[in-house]
């Protein structure tokens, strides 16, 4: 069922969503989140799909925020609220709202969609495409536990990567890492079956792939490895190589579907590991509402270290000194004992002088 609204408000769309469910002889609300979709005219239409398969998984409220200021002044003069109420089959397994904020309204979603929003319920903020710089200090983002940007869509993904690290707060996640947890599980899995010292890694994929990257900034993270970057024509990642002392432990995937694992001392094996959609992408996300550690630890180092002029940062080569992070926290050690020392030298020489003058005096 779809219904749609011309110049209204949210508490004439809350009204029709009440009506709607019961005309379809659904009244009851068995919806766990609100998902709330933040996007524009010429990208919703994919968002939208992606969202309604993944409400199958997850049953939601979906709010797509679609803002057309307007380009004259006339037209950003004139604050309107058009929505279209989608109820039942058209919408998934929960309900579907598009609300489109006309001119000056459009500066002002945060309060059309906070009335919208189920009670008692959490909520997911995404940006399929264009996203604030800092997500959790958007007005739309501070309703969320969960905040989902996508650096594969913005024009420069790795400075995105970067920016996204900057400003990273807990209850932010990127799409870029979510590709990477099929990457993540085999690779585990392979260290997991023989106890291997890892030496150093090669990250192999498609130059400005933000999921390459951060491939390489969590495996320097976790194995305090240097890790190489090598750009291929993909599709994606193509591979990851570990070397060891028994030889490499290699992932290849050639073809974007189907990849090898070789592992030293065992017959190598072909895991299925295809290129997910958004659907499928959302879907893991929602699975989860608690802050992504292991994300924040991974999109964080490359920061940390460009910060301080040493440790994993972004680009060609992300990697670093194996041992960097343990002299770091020597050197951290030793500090109080060298201030105590440089203490000391002061009184000492002041010692001396003193007993110099003495001598002196007595002559």
């Amino acid at each position: 069922m779809n219904i749609d609204l011309t110049d209204t408000n949210s508490s004439q769309i809350n009204t029709t969503l009440v009506q709607a469910r019961r005309s379809i002889g659904s009244p009851a609300v068995g919806m766990v989140l609100t998902l709330v979709i933040v996007t524009d005219e010429g990208n919703h239409y994919d968002a939208l799909k992606a969202a309604s398969e993944a409400s199958k998984e997850h049953p939601s409220r979906i709010l797509v925020v679609i803002r057309r200021p307007g380009r004259s002044p006339r037209d950003r003069a004139m604050a309107r609220l058009d929505a279209e109420v989608r109820v039942g089959s058209d919408s998934g397994t929960g309900e579907t709202v598009l609300l489109r904020l006309h001119g000056e309204l459009a500066s002002h979603a945060y309060s059309v969609v906070l009335p919208l929003l189920l009670p008692d319920a959490p909520v997911v903020v995404w940006w399929p495409d264009d996203a604030p710089e800092h997500p959790s200090d958007d007005k739309l983002g501070t309703l969320g536990q969960r905040r989902i940007t996508d650096a594969a869509a913005a024009e420069d993904p790795v400075g995105e990567l970067k920016l996204r690290g900057e400003t990273y707060a807990p209850g932010d996640t990127d799409l870029s890492w979510t590709r990477l947890t099929p990457w993540r599980s085999v690779l585990a899995a392979g260290l997991d079956q023989q106890s291997l010292k890892v030496r150093s890694a090669v990250v192999e994929g498609e130059g400005h792939n933000p999921s390459a990257e951060l491939l390489g900034m969590w495996l320097a993270e976790r194995l305090r490895v240097p890790v190489e970057r090598k750009v291929t024509d993909g599709p994606g990642i193509t591979a990851v190589r570990m070397e060891t002392a028994d030889g490499a432990i290699c992932l290849d995937r050639a073809d974007g579907s189907l990849a090898e694992l070789a592992v030293p001392g065992q017959p190598d094996r072909h895991v299925a590991l295809h290129r997910r959609g958004m659907s499928e992408l959302i879907a893991e996300e929602l699975r989860r509402l608690d802050p992504d550690e292991a994300y924040a630890s991974a999109v964080q180092s490359a920061t940390k270290g460009s910060g301080k002029g040493k440790g994993r940062g972004a680009g060609t080569r992300t990697g670093g000194n194996g041992g960097g992070s343990g002299g770091s926290r020597k050197q951290t050690q030793a500090h109080p004992q060298a201030e105590e020392e440089s203490a000391k030298q002061p009184a000492a020489a002041k010692k001396a002088a003193k007993s110099t003058a003495k001598r002196a005096a007595k002559k």
